[in-house]
């Protein structure tokens, strides 16, 4: 494997890896953890992940439940999830924080759907952005005579069929979700 080659699978990973984790983000039917992923808090001055201040479970389908580290920041973490507009609605109950995910009717769950498919046309179009990055990156090597015609245009093949392979996975991972969001 060529290190162009390398290059492009590594960068067009990193990016279907970050639709991957954008898609957990996306609410489905059931209480998630990932749900909370992007959740801020703002605690001793700057803003920390949820994560990182709070142990997150998901003890029953339709709730979650949030255990900070130190019980002083209940309220910061409860704030904090309110502002993340994820349309569920925590409370405090003593050292906890729970937050009972409701049920999702048909217009939200195509919103949510719709989230996805914008999600992925993203992803695509940093596929495409990436598949012009390397293709000039070939052509200036090509005009520097560091590469010939020949390898010029097998490496621009070799880009193309990177790039059409993780558009696929792209599909396939946007219908998974969107499926798992429609099921009631």
């Amino acid at each position: 494997m060529s290190q162009i080659e390398k290059d492009v699978k590594g960068e067009m990973q990193k990016a279907l890896d970050h639709l991957k984790s954008e898609l957990k983000a996306l609410r489905t039917g059931r209480a998630s953890s990932a749900m909370l992923d992007k959740v801020t808090v703002e605690v001793y001055g700057s803003h920390l992940r949820l994560k990182e201040l709070a142990n997150v479970t998901v003890p029953e389908p339709r709730q979650i439940l949030v255990t900070p580290f130190d019980l002083n920041n209940v309220h910061a973490i409860k704030k904090g999830i309110e502002s993340a507009n994820l349309g569920i609605n925590p409370m405090v109950d003593g050292k906890v924080i729970r937050i009972n995910v409701p049920p999702m009717d048909e217009s939200i769950r195509k919103q949510i759907a719709k989230q996805c498919k914008e999600l992925g046309e993203k992803a695509k179009i940093v596929m495409r952005d990436l598949r012009r990055k390397f293709n000039d990156l070939v052509r200036k090597q090509k005009a520097e005579g560091v590469l010939s015609e020949d390898l010029m245009k097998k490496n621009e093949k070799m880009i193309q069929d990177w790039t059409d392979r993780f558009c696929k996975d792209i599909e396939t991972a946007c219908s998974e979700k969107e499926k798992e969001i429609m099921t009631v």
